[in-house]
């Protein structure tokens, strides 16, 4: 084992919170600077024509970029991480792994940009999806075709908060040679680890929970192993879906917060779930923690929290619209994960793309709202909330 690669391995296994700000790439190697410094620059000199620097052109690779990538592989145990305009440019890039008369299994409520991405743009490459209830393995195992190549999860599932058992599926895509792909945007590796479960590729809309503030569009991909890894970066480079200079290093300063932002912001979840189950005006609430929730043994198998996702049915498109004209304290926007709470309406927001009746089938109602919990005190949102239910 080489040093770099025995640097590593003693890395991650550190506690989180200890990786979250000593990932091994923290310290910028030529100054000491205690904040890697964000290398404005689009082209690198060869002083040597025979000998090429480790860094030519940005596209390809830059240092600041380069630490925000060796630090997402760190966090999620992976053999390598790449840095993405966004979370869709990180999903869409490791869609093209596959080919013309390839097939995937994805999860059925799945993000609404990944489906419009899979139904609108990947079937014009003869792509082909089959989307399933995933809560359930034998539909999952039925969907299997000749030409399967790969199985897409998203767990908890976005915005019904299903719950996807990540070994059985990962162990079951294995041994029928499939790649897994897994969205780790809602639990974060903080809370949940797929590598460690079998998962070949993890993605992030890192726009969210790990960026945290609202100010930066980012997406993450982490590989397993170093071959995929490898395919994995000449995508990136050869589509030239890149994330900024400026926009990896905010996400660097988001990420050092990360646990202390999940870990008040679930807690504040919890009991904002616990309130809603209890509201006359409310007909179900979407959240792994509650007790009756139907995935909860499993989720709690793989993950260790969760999360600060909690999504509600008031029962009607109108009464939704009221509740988002009323609420004082969140952003009624799109998006999610930041240090300002964010109410969201699936049905015109993130699900717009997905037809009405295909919503439908996926539990996604008109009366569907997703509260995505920030750092506010959790007294003030409760009160806010009950005046926007008010009859």
């Amino acid at each position: 084992m080489t040093d770099q690669n025995k640097k590593q391995t003693s890395d991650r296994q550190r506690s989180f919170a200890t990786r979250l700000l000593h990932f091994g790439g923290e310290i910028d190697g030529a100054t000491g600077a205690s904040s890697v410094p964000i290398y404005q620059a689009s082209t690198f000199h060869h002083r040597d024509i025979n000998d090429p620097p480790p860094f030519d052109y940005s596209r390809s690779g830059n240092p600041t970029r380069d630490a925000l990538e060796q630090y997402i592989a760190v966090l999620e145990g992976g053999a390598g991480g790449f840095a993405f305009a966004s979370g869709m440019a990180a999903i869409s890039t490791a869609f093209m792994l596959f080919s013309s008369g390839d097939h995937v299994i994805v999860t059925e409520d799945v993000y609404g940009g990944t489906y419009r991405f899979l139904t609108t743009i990947l079937n014009r490459m003869n792509i082909a999806t089959t989307f399933v209830d995933m809560t359930d393995l034998d539909r999952v195992k039925a969907a299997l075709q000749p030409n399967t190549k790969a199985v897409f999860l998203e767990t908890p599932s976005n915005p019904t908060l299903k719950i996807t058992d990540i070994e059985a599926v990962a162990t079951w895509a294995k041994s029928h040679g499939l790649l897994t792909l897994l969205d780790n945007t809602f639990m974060t590796p903080y809370h949940q680890r797929p590598i460690e479960l079998g998962v070949d590729i993890v993605l992030h809309s890192a726009t969210k929970f790990l960026g945290g503030h609202s100010d930066v569009l980012a997406g993450l991909a982490v590989a397993g192993s170093e071959s995929l890894g490898r395919r994995l970066k000449q995508l990136q480079n050869g589509m030239g879906t890149v994330l900024s200079v400026q926009e990896s290093w905010l996400l660097m300063r988001g990420m050092k917060t990360l646990e202390a932002r999940m870990a008040h912001s679930e807690e504040s979840a919890r009991k904002l779930a616990a309130w809603l189950t209890e509201h006359p005006n409310i007909v179900k609430v979407y959240y792994p923690g509650l007790e009756d929730h139907p995935g909860r043994a499993i989720h709690e198998k793989q993950s260790s929290g969760y999360g600060a996702v909690v999504s509600f049915d008031v029962g009607s498109g109108e009464k939704a619209k009221q509740v988002l004209g009323k609420v004082q304290i969140p952003l009624v926007a799109v998006s999610l994960g930041a240090v300002e709470s964010i109410l969201s309406y699936p049905a015109m927001m993130s699900h717009a793309a997905m037809p009405r009746e295909v919503r439908l089938e996926r539990g996604i109602g008109d009366g569907l709202l997703r509260f995505s919990v920030g750092l506010e005190h959790i007294g003030d949102l409760i009160d806010d909330l009950s005046q926007a239910l008010q009859d």
